[in-house]
């Protein structure tokens, strides 16, 4: 084990894959000579040479386009986008290229790749680089969706995914880069696409959340086990596929649920949550299930309005407490 940011432990990822497998390479926005905009590829450029550590322009869908192609032709590309915000460009090729390519070539193509970036609120970047769009591509057949929330997960997560046979969308927060964490040092460790973790085992409350979320769910959890209530915490790590079944279990042993997600909440990944659960683990629920999201609008500019606006530990409180009919 060894203790490192998030950002180094995707750049392990990166290298022990790329040193595994000569078909990965890295193509980007400043990805090799200015060794990444965060940083997560320092160092690859020296080590691998500019045949597999690739700076393009700035033109996401045409890189995105070249990432599908080379994939269609036997290689294991790892497309970084500066944010998810600007990705918006290339997603056709995401969507429409990458997603459906198995299915359209009926199985004589493939397109094994990751696309990943950061997501989400980044402090004062305002609209335009704050988005979360999680949902969005969790709703594409044909992609799986990876959200790590910690250096550990971050590191595993990647492996499986640059491993995987299908387009993997691989989402970062911003503000978690240079967060800390102790993180296995072995060539072979990989976590499973499609299984969420239970951080905190609880009886009172199942609280599901994915990716930065959590941190702020389990300040949240602090206080609330000052009140003397006990919440279990899920972290999902996948949001496609998603581990309906961890989920479940949870509710059939707390019988409550709240739901915390950084998205806003018309067609997001909380709903679809809330409809399984209702569909299928109804006859357990004491309660009504409560999400706490992003408001409905894009995310302001002043940090007093961004508190206001994304999840915080007293929004998750009152709604845990709300579920629990204590308020």
């Amino acid at each position: 084990m060894a203790e490192l940011q998030f950002r180094e432990a995707l750049r392990a990822a990166l290298r022990e894959e790329m040193l595994r497998d000569e078909r990965v390479f890295i193509m980007g926005e400043e990805v090799a000579e200015y060794n990444g905009a965060y940083k997560v590829t320092e160092g690859l450029l020296a080590e691998f040479g500019e045949k597999r550590i690739i700076d393009t322009p700035i033109s996401e869908l045409g890189f995105a386009g070249v990432g599908v192609g080379a994939a269609m032709a036997g290689l294991r590309p790892v497309v970084e986008f500066m944010t998810w915000n600007f990705a918006l460009l290339a997603i056709d090729a995401i969507v429409n290229s990458a997603a459906k390519m198995r299915q359209m070539s009926a199985g004589q193509f493939g397109a094994p790749m990751v696309f990943r970036g950061a997501t989400g609120n980044a402090g004062q970047l305002a609209q335009q680089h704050s988005q979360n769009f999680e949902n969005w591509y969790a709703n594409t057949p044909g992609l799986k969706v990876v959200v790590p929330s910690t250096p550990r997960t971050a590191k595993g997560l990647l492996k499986a995914s640059i491993r995987d046979e299908n387009p993997i969308i691989f989402m970062e927060s911003e503000l978690m880069y240079g967060m800390k964490g102790q993180v296995p040092d072995d060539a072979d460790y990989i976590l499973p696409i499609g299984k969420a973790e239970i951080v905190r085992p609880g009886n009172e409350v199942t609280i599901v959340t994915f990716g930065k979320m959590l941190h702020t769910v389990m300040d949240a959890v602090k206080q609330l086990e000052a009140q003397g209530i006990d919440a279990e915490v899920i972290d999902l790590l996948t949001v496609r596929p998603m581990d309906y079944d961890t989920i479940v279990a949870s509710i059939r042993k707390t019988n409550r649920l709240v739901v915390v997600e950084e998205a806003w909440p018309l067609g997001s990944l909380s709903s679809e949550i809330t409809y399984h659960v209702q569909r299928h683990a109804f006859d357990y629920m004491d309660a009504p299930v409560i999400r706490v999201t992003n408001r409905d609008t894009p995310l302001p500019y002043a940090p007093t309005l961004i508190e206001e606006c994304l999840p915080n530990p007293a929004r998750i409180i009152e709604a845990v407490r709300q579920v629990l009919y204590r308020n």
